[in-house]
């Protein structure tokens, strides 16, 4: 029964989250609270990925960290889960980076649903407190940043999409799971014990009452309330413009975007790194395209040669 507490816990969480992505999570718990078994090699897998997403990497002069999957204040089970990251782990990688002296700038690498409403906020104050300076700190949508992954990627100094990229989801939501019939069915009477009006309000044994409720929300739409105005800041926008054009929860693809000022321009991770002298294509591949594009180039200028050349003579 250790995991429909956990469940429970989890469902009560504020989450800035992709909401597809945490109902897998929350099936994922159910299934384990129903007694469901994880092969040891698969969570050994999941740990791996877990622990690499913590890891920072160069190229060239370029310090690149990356923010993958589910995002949460510590390295936890959430984050064994998933195979997240952890906003602290992010902000350790974000300091060493900044002070070594041979990294001339930083790429946040993003490819993340959201997460956890708790850490968020202060890794977005951290990350608008040291850009600005001589390294300029890039967040580089590749390929989603959504929610809480969003909130961090608008406090960097600039915001780039990859071409096939969505970014957004500007929204905070929590459940509350009432499972009374669930541990009936599995002949369990629950009863919590308790001193304070409020200590058990809102538990998984019994329904959602009034007052527990307008209290949820209330906390819900505090922390969307800092969303915005984190958001806002980051941008250089007003708290409205965040409001009327950012989505309210909707996720847009690059170029809506870089329209609606989310975003400063398009590009791919590559190209990024490309920008500050980290190129990472080998050199036959540079030539290749470089040459490739010329070609491109000399076709379209001989067409509209050719096309002026009809018109001068009558040809259709």
């Amino acid at each position: 029964m250790k995991y429909q507490h956990v469940l429970s816990a989890f469902a009560a969480e504020p989450w800035a989250m992709e909401r597809s992505k945490l109902s897998v999570i929350a099936d994922f718990l159910a299934f384990k609270a129903a007694g469901g078994e994880v092969a040891a090699d698969e969570m050994a897998a999941r740990i791996t990925k877990k622990q690499d997403g913590e890891i920072a990497r160069r190229e060239g002069a370029v310090a690149v960290i990356p923010i993958h999957g589910v995002l949460a204040p510590k390295m936890d089970m959430m984050t064994e889960i998933s195979g997240g990251t952890s906003y602290m782990g992010i902000q350790r990688a974000l300091h060493a980076a900044l002070a070594d002296e041979d990294v001339k700038a930083v790429v946040l690498d993003i490819d993340s649903p959201g997460g956890a409403v708790p850490g968020a906020q202060e890794l977005g104050d951290e990350i608008r407190a040291l850009r600005g300076g001589d390294k300029p700190i890039i967040a580089q949508v590749n390929h989603l940043a959504a929610s809480a992954a969003y909130w961090i990627a608008s406090q960097a100094d600039e915001v780039v999409v990859s071409p096939s990229a969505r970014a957004g989801s500007i929204g905070v939501y929590t459940v509350h799971e009432d499972i009374s019939a669930a541990l009936e069915k599995a002949g369990v009477k629950r009863t919590y014990i308790s001193a304070g009006d409020f200590k058990t309000e809102g538990n998984e044994t019994e329904p959602l009452s009034e007052d527990a409720l307008a209290f949820i929300e209330e906390r819900v739409s505090r922390s969307y309330g800092r969303f915005v105005a984190a958001v806002a800041e980051g941008r250089g926008v007003s708290t409205a413009k965040v409001e009327k054009d950012y989505g309210q929860g909707r996720v847009f693809f690059a170029e809506e975007l870089v329209e609606k000022g989310m975003a400063d321009r398009i590009g791919t991770l590559g190209e990024t790194l490309a920008r500050f002298g980290a190129n990472q294509s080998p050199e036959p591949i540079r030539k290749l395209r470089a040459a490739n594009s010329q070609r491109a180039e000399d076709a379209s200028v001989d067409t509209v040669l050719l096309a002026k050349v009809e018109a001068a003579l009558g040809i259709s």
